[in-house]
């Protein structure tokens, strides 16, 4: 990586404005080698600006450029920095190619699936204790489509901090209680079948419940009873519990199933059922606190104004004393961070609770716990236009299914598909990269309409070309018909095409970085496909087979350098690299 050639600009930067260097090497960044000509480092205005090395008024008007000008003047560049000169977007450095590129291919070959982990750019971030909410369905209904991108962005997440060396925690927080299940109880007396229940659970229950919601429509009497019986729930009756549990049990099976296609897991399988009795110790907690007011209806209330004036609460009580959902949200967090302690709680659920977690946030700091500020709602957008051939999608497996019979149609038809004893399992996982691939692409609040064709595309910004690019670099290493070396002489990867993959490769950390700045898999999507690009490039024109042994080696250990940093990118965005496709 390129910690050490940072650490070295940072140092002159330190020297030329008295600025302490730790505040300025994070600022650093390895230069775009599809579009800078000019030095392998830059350093931008706006940390320069941040940390009153330039003026405010540097960021415009005629001054910005005499500003930075006076600042590179005064650098006196030392080894391994060789030259640093003045642009548009702040101050580009040159350094000692060679030693750049000894240093960056080493690193590689010595870190392996390590590499991208180990950088000064997570020092502060790294030993953290992680808890990541994600997923979450409700029990007894089909895993919809729309659970995708809460099981995919937070297995991102997760996947990210624990890479990274921080304590995680994933936890599965099912719907598993509420009045709903009360309606599914009584529905399933009404309209249940043991017979189709056992051929086919999930699918049944939902078919239940899609009746017994009709009926409740057209007879109130239906809501009635099934308010008795959550009432009955919450009081512990075993008659009503066993019925759920069995509910709960066939769902967790199920979904467990399609979590394993999508090589999800998790360490806790929590739910609202958990915080049943614990949500009732909240309510009492707040009546405690004077936080607990009573509504004209009977409701129970807390008032989160900032001049108590009611104009913004939540209600945390119904009428007759039952929890509601965001009751049990207040009791599990305090409960994990009894557990935990954690420094950092993420609730990846999509954009439109935002108004939820931001009232169960205020409800956290009224009753005074310092650490509601630790928690963070991750809102992603809606996706639309999932449908296979046969209409709509509704759930997520009809997704898989049909990327994997997309795909595998695509592999049977290409001319370039290698022969493997497995294709329906190569074409299972590549066409859940191409999945993963659509849904990272852009920033994740945006909503986004999600096309078949262009996700499965060979070429192209897809996750199909990504794992082609794999199995191309696997192929070439394999036909080659020699080891990778441990090193090179630098004389030897001076072309255009070698320098730029070179560069891209050590810029792998600061991708990483982003990405876990901002919670946003795109930064890393967005690396390894201009690596993927700036390999096709090189697999042009910097030819292993035919070519001096010497030169043949190094090339084939840039090569190969591409390839771990290709992958391992890969696996923090839960992608699985093939070999052959």
């Amino acid at each position: 990586m390129a910690c050490h050639f940072r650490r070295a600009i940072a140092g002159l930067i330190s020297k030329a404005a008295r600025v302490r260097e730790e505040k300025i090497a994070p600022w650093v960044q390895v230069s775009n080698p599809k579009i800078s000509s000019e030095g392998e480092f830059l350093l931008p205005i706006k940390p320069l600006i941040d940390n009153g090395v330039l003026p405010p008024n540097s960021a415009e008007g005629a001054n910005t450029q005499d500003s930075i000008a006076n600042l590179t003047n005064r650098i006196s560049c030392q080894h391994p920095v060789v030259k640093a000169v003045t642009n548009k977007n702040g101050i580009q450095f040159t350094v000692d190619r060679a030693l750049l590129i000894k240093s960056v291919l080493s690193k590689v070959q010595e870190d392996r699936e390590q590499y991208g982990r180990h950088s000064d750019l997570f020092v502060e971030r790294k030993g953290e204790k992680v808890i990541v909410e994600y997923s979450s369905p409700n029990i007894a209904k089909p895993f919809h489509a729309g659970h995708l991108r809460s099981t995919i962005i937070g297995n991102f997440i997760a996947k990210l901090h624990h890479t990274l060396g921080n304590k995680v925690v994933r936890i599965n927080y099912l719907g598993d209680w509420g009045v709903q299940f009360g309606l599914l109880a009584v529905g399933f007396q009404l309209f249940g079948s043991e017979e189709a229940v056992q051929r086919n659970p999930i699918q049944h229950l939902f078919e239940v419940y899609v009746k017994v919601n009709q009926a409740a429509e057209e007879n109130e009497d239906v809501h009635r009873q099934a308010r008795d019986v959550f009432r009955l729930m919450e009081h512990g009756d075993p008659a009503a519990l066993s019925l759920w549990t069995r509910f709960r049990d066939l769902s967790v099976e199920e979904y467990s199933r399609i979590y394993k296609r999508l090589r999800v897991q998790f360490d806790e399988y929590s739910g609202e059922s958990m915080y049943s009795d614990r949500s009732q110790q909240v309510i009492s907690q707040l009546q405690e606190a004077g936080l607990l007011q009573t509504t004209k209806r009977g409701t129970g209330v807390v008032d989160l104004s900032e001049d108590n004036s009611m104009s913004l609460y939540t209600t945390v009580t119904r009428s007759d004393g039952t929890s509601l959902y965001i009751t049990r949200d207040i009791a599990a967090a305090v409960d994990r961070y009894e557990r935990y302690r954690f420094d950092k709680m993420y609730y990846v659920v999509d954009k439109s609770q935002e108004d939820h977690f931001c009232q169960l946030f205020k409800t956290l700091e009224k009753m005074g716990h310092t650490w509601a500020d630790r928690c963070q709602h991750v809102k992603f957008g809606r996706v639309q236009g999932m449908k296979t051939r046969r209409g709509e999608v509704v759930l997520l497996e009809d997704i898989l299914n049909e990327a994997q019979r997309q795909m595998l149609d695509n592999m049977q038809q290409a001319a370039t598909t290698k022969y493997m004893d497995n294709p329906e399992e190569v074409a299972e996982t590549v066409g859940i990269t191409a999945v993963l691939a659509q849904d990272f692409r852009g920033k994740i609040q945006s909503d986004y309409k999600f096309d078949w064709n262009r996700a499965l595309q060979s070429k192209g910004d897809t996750g199909v070309f990504l794992q082609y690019t794999h199995a191309r670099l696997c192929s070439l290493e394999q036909e080659s018909g020699m080891s990778v070396p441990d090193s090179c002489d630098p004389a030897l990867l001076q072309e255009r095409q070698a320098l730029q993959l070179l560069q891209q490769i050590a810029g792998f950390d600061q991708a990483v970085h982003k990405a876990l700045t901002e919670l946003e898999p795109r930064h890393i999507l967005s690396y390894t496909l201009q690596l993927s690009h700036l390999v096709a490039a090189a697999h042009r024109s910097l030819k292993v087979k035919g070519s001096p042994k010497d030169v043949a080696e190094a090339r084939l250990l840039l090569f190969n350098s591409a390839r771990v940093t290709l992958a391992n990118g890969m696996a923090l965005l839960c992608m699985t690299p093939v070999d052959r496709m």
